[in-house]
């Protein structure tokens, strides 16, 4: 049994399901070293607040799964509802036009830990926390995508940082599931908004793509127009729904290999995109966006799409100061009647955070900055209210004059 404090119950009463582990005062009749995955979770009074999964090496020592005191079978049904309830909601969303999207996002869809990809015929599965890192769960989680969405492999890839912080067992070489043992698909072409995209399970960052910007691709064509620019672009998604509308787009990342897959995901849609022009750089996106502010060069429509810079609290204040200078950097580049694209992922970064240095950039570029659209992730990553790192990513659409 875990005791928790005061803060922690009242935050949990509250709608959270996370307990610190500088929050948690005693495990009663357990061995921190070896606790089971599961604890009922009490506070000071001895008042039961519920079960959740446990990690002796997380900072984030305990989930809240359920309520009420369950056991390992009542959970293993949990999750495999759980599961199903998920991906129900998502299959709405799926079509010829877009057959790829996150089927489970973690505590959005109260599994904390369990995140599913689906891209085309192939799931990618990752189990983030040591209490699910068990048979049990893979075999109910294998089971369940298999039968919901009849993909042809099931891959589980760990994100590997969280695997070394959360000290979890190597993934097994072998698909989790593959309808051809032999032959497991572990690399094809999806589609988002009618566009294809390579997908490969053995590289790339985090499972692959940004379905989460799935939407923001869309609006960005929607309002986009001239010559673009797309810093950050990884491989090519804002760049290639950019290409929809504008005759010129040229694509940034730091990363090589990014950009050949870019490059790859550009000849599959060349057809479609045959009136634009599109070209990749090799950059450091601060270095290359100061140098070409400086000189002069011109833009009619900006996007802004960095990695997350602040990966903890301590981080917000040059998180803060980075995304300032990217924005005043694009600001300054765009021509009148220009449009800026600009997000965030970095959920420590708050919404009025992100706007205000997106003003400030504003001011400080002597540019006229329109709001036009305030979004967030695509449908198939839901907010829920009481948990707010589930509201992670922001995009602004702004018009420049």
């Amino acid at each position: 049994m875990a005791v928790i404090s005061r803060r922690a119950a009242d935050r949990l009463r509250a709608g959270h399901v996370w307990v610190y582990r500088s929050d948690v005062e005693e495990l009663a009749g357990v061995d921190g070293e070896d606790a089971p995955a599961l604890l009922p979770v009490t506070d000071r009074r001895g008042m039961l607040l519920g079960t959740a999964l446990y990690s002796g090496a997380s900072e984030i020592a305990l989930r809240l799964i359920s309520q009420e005191a369950i056991g390992e079978d009542a959970w293993l049904a949990l999750l495999r509802e759980r599961l199903k309830a998920a991906i129900a909601l998502r299959l709405p969303m799926l079509s010829a036009e877009t057959d790829a999207c996150r089927l489970v996002f973690s505590e959005a869809d109260a599994l904390p830990g369990v995140i599913a990809d689906k891209y085309g015929d192939l799931v990618i599965l990752q189990l983030l926390s040591k209490a699910l890192d068990n048979d049990a769960v893979r075999l109910v989680t294998a089971e369940t995508l298999r039968e919901a969405v009849h993909p042809r492999t099931i891959v589980e890839r760990p994100d590997a940082r969280i695997r070394e912080l959360e000290e979890l067992s190597a993934p097994a070489a072998a698909p989790l599931y593959a309808r051809d043992i032999e032959e497991p698909l572990t690399k094809t072409v999806f589609h988002l908004n009618g566009l294809k995209f390579h997908y490969d399970a053995n590289s790339g960052q985090k499972t692959g793509a940004f379905l989460d910007q799935r939407e923001n691709y869309a609006a960005a064509a929607r309002y986009a127009h001239g010559e673009a620019l797309d810093v950050c672009t990884y491989q090519g998604g804002f760049a290639l729904h950019l290409a929809k509308t504008c005759r010129r787009v040229t694509g940034i990342d730091v990363s090589h290999a990014a950009l050949e897959v870019a490059e790859q995901n550009l000849a599959a849609n060349r057809e479609q995109l045959k009136d634009s022009e599109v070209d990749w750089i090799e950059a450091n996106a601060f270095d290359l966006l100061r140098e070409w502010s400086d000189a002069g060069a011109a833009y009619d429509t900006i996007v802004l799409d960095p990695p997350a810079f602040a990966k903890s609290k301590r981080a917000v204040d040059s998180a803060l100061r980075g995304y300032k200078e990217l924005n005043l950097r694009a600001l300054k580049m765009l021509r009148p009647g220009g449009v800026l694209v600009t997000c965030s992922c970095s959920h420590h970064v708050s919404p009025a955070e992100f706007t205000e240095v997106v003003r400030a950039a504003a001011g400080d570029a002597r540019r006229r900055v329109r709001l036009i659209e305030r979004r967030g992730a695509a449908a198939d990553h839901p907010v829920i209210l009481t948990i707010p790192e589930t509201e992670y990513l922001k995009c602004l659409v702004c018009e420049v004059s």
